[in-house]
């Protein structure tokens, strides 16, 4: 890398985490605002290449493996169905309709490269749906589904891509060909990942660790993305079945690797997708140039009709697979109409298809490559802008909620609480009873305190089910607690860093009195 792309990355960096701090501030979705401030700037500075390789190498790897540690797998055994409709059916009805579209359209470009361009803009994007969706209260089932499909939907794309890329340079791929490869590439992706998951499992069990387990998941997602895609398996696949496994034994790590871990992903989660989602929006002139032998009206047609058959075809499927789902299975879980209705309207697209269609060979020729290029860019930008702010607008007006399911689950959540802390304190009195003789006056006050603390715990999971917020004159007692010990706490850092201030307390040792102060109020918080 020369320094100039060094420093226009850097710089992208920065503007991006600046806007993506405005839009948190303002609780706006930030891949909306970063894609429109990339197109706002775009025009105004140097073009910024995105290559290919940064994004499927370098951004995707860990963006995926966050979503899958962070996802449930459970929950999404429970909507497999959905998922694999969506992740695979979908995909293939999206890159064959668009395909034959563009064909249409474009009769002079190859079949093969029309397939291309269909699975290219095929897998949508889940980051910003899922954002909006987790702030305005989507139901559970369909942010799971909204996420399974994020995660498997690009290993089917990718492949895709990768055979009617390869039909399109290298002559006919006949159709078992193309069935054989994608058949490998997801088998061989899962085996990778399961072999690399049971493999980092049994070297966190001899490691125990926080520092080293943090550092060592960090390389997982890419050793895991490398390793398959080295044999021309699913990278894809393999990054989603390392995530899924080891997220689902995060419990058997250490408190500690946990607390890390879970600020490290958000961290990098934040960095990257502000950095993606404005890469977006800064192609705008480098897009553009390419189609300086085309008419503008001619070429608007053509991605007004791409953008609109991409947006429909998923209406299509969603609601005529969800048909026939509910006549096939009967007694089952199946969406209503207004979560049907979200499930179509969820298709925005993002940066993976931009980095396919910019990874296109140069092989293909110059003006069917910027053409493809074109049409994948305003079907991403068309879809972010289009379905992306009206999304949320949507949901509210369409009126889906989990204000049931945040009632149960704060229900859920209170029961176990309940039989949690009454199990620790049978554990203290167990402990208690086999000590030798009676406890002296100092042991006792640590006893009561521990069952104090049980106490003031399970309150607070049953105060939470009367909606008491510590607002409005209607604050209760842990809110009370947690309130108070909050302004002593700040109180008692002060004193703190004014002996540091004095010389009278070591850097060192303010370093550690604070980070106790932090777990404590970090603790309240939760």
């Amino acid at each position: 890398m020369n320094p100039t792309m060094g420093l226009q990355l850097l710089l992208v960096a920065g503007g991006a985490i600046a806007v993506a701090a405005v839009a948190r501030r303002k609780g706006w979705p930030a891949p909306l605002l970063l894609v429109a401030a990339g197109l706002l700037v775009s025009p105004l500075v140097p073009p910024v290449p995105l290559q290919p390789e940064l994004v499927l190498f370098v951004f995707l790897p860990p963006l995926l493996y966050s979503a899958a540690l962070d996802s449930s797998y459970l929950r999404l055994r429970d909507v497999k169905r959905a998922v694999g409709l969506l992740s695979i059916g979908l995909v293939l009805f999206t890159t064959a309709v668009v395909g034959f579209v563009v064909h249409l359209l474009l009769p002079d470009l190859p079949l093969a490269l029309a397939f291309a361009l269909g699975a290219i803009i095929a897998p949508p994007d889940a980051v910003a749906a899922v954002a909006v969706g987790r702030r305005l209260g989507l139901p559970r089932r369909a942010l799971t589904i909204l996420i399974g499909e994020s995660l498997f939907n690009d290993a089917t794309a990718l492949t895709l891509y990768r055979v009617a890329i390869g039909a399109a340079v290298g002559g006919a791929v006949s159709l078992w060909q193309g069935l054989g490869e994608f058949v490998f590439a997801a088998a061989g992706g899962v085996a990778i990942g399961l072999a690399l998951a049971f493999a980092f499992a049994w070297l966190f069990e001899r490691t125990r660790d926080s520092l080293v387990e943090n550092t060592l998941m960090l390389l997982i997602p890419f050793t895991a993305y490398l390793a398959a895609e080295s044999v021309h398996a699913s990278g894809v696949i393999a990054v989603v079945i390392v995530g899924l496994y080891l997220g689902n034994r995060m419990h058997l790590r250490g408190f500690g690797t946990r607390l890390v871990s879970d600020a490290v992903w958000k961290v990098t989660d934040f960095f990257l997708e502000a950095i993606v989602f404005a890469l977006i929006g800064l192609q705008l002139v480098t897009v553009i140039e390419g189609m300086a032998g085309y008419g503008a009206w001619e070429v608007a047609g053509y991605a007004a009709a791409v953008l609109a058959v991409t947006i429909v075809s998923r209406f299509v499927w969603v609601f005529v697979v969800t048909f026939l789902t509910r006549l096939v299975t009967r007694g089952g879980v199946a969406p209503t109409v207004q979560q049907t209705v979200i499930l179509g309207w969820a298709g925005m697209r993002g940066v993976v298809s931009l980095a396919a269609a910019f990874a296109i060979p140069p092989t293909v020729p110059e003006r069917e490559r910027a053409m493809l290029l074109f049409l994948t860019f305003t079907t991403v930008i068309g879809t972010l802008l289009i379905q992306g702010t009206t999304f949320s607008a949507l949901i509210r007006r369409l009126r889906v909620s989990s204000e049931q399911e945040q009632y149960e689950d704060r229900l859920a959540e209170a029961a176990a609480q309940q039989a949690a802390l009454e199990a620790g304190l049978a554990e203290l009195e167990r402990l208690v009873a086999e000590q030798d003789g009676e406890p002296d006056e100092i042991q006792k006050q640590v006893i009561d305190q521990l069952r104090e603390k049980s106490w003031r715990r399970s309150l607070s999971a049953w105060e939470r089910l009367g909606g008491g917020t510590g607002h409005g004159g209607s604050e209760t007692p842990s809110s009370l607690y947690r309130r108070l010990r909050r302004d002593m706490l700040q109180a008692e850092r002060q004193v703190f860093v004014r002996l540091r201030d004095e010389r009278r307390l070591d850097d060192e040792v303010l370093r550690e009195v604070m980070s106790q102060l932090d777990f404590e109020e970090a603790i309240l918080e939760r």
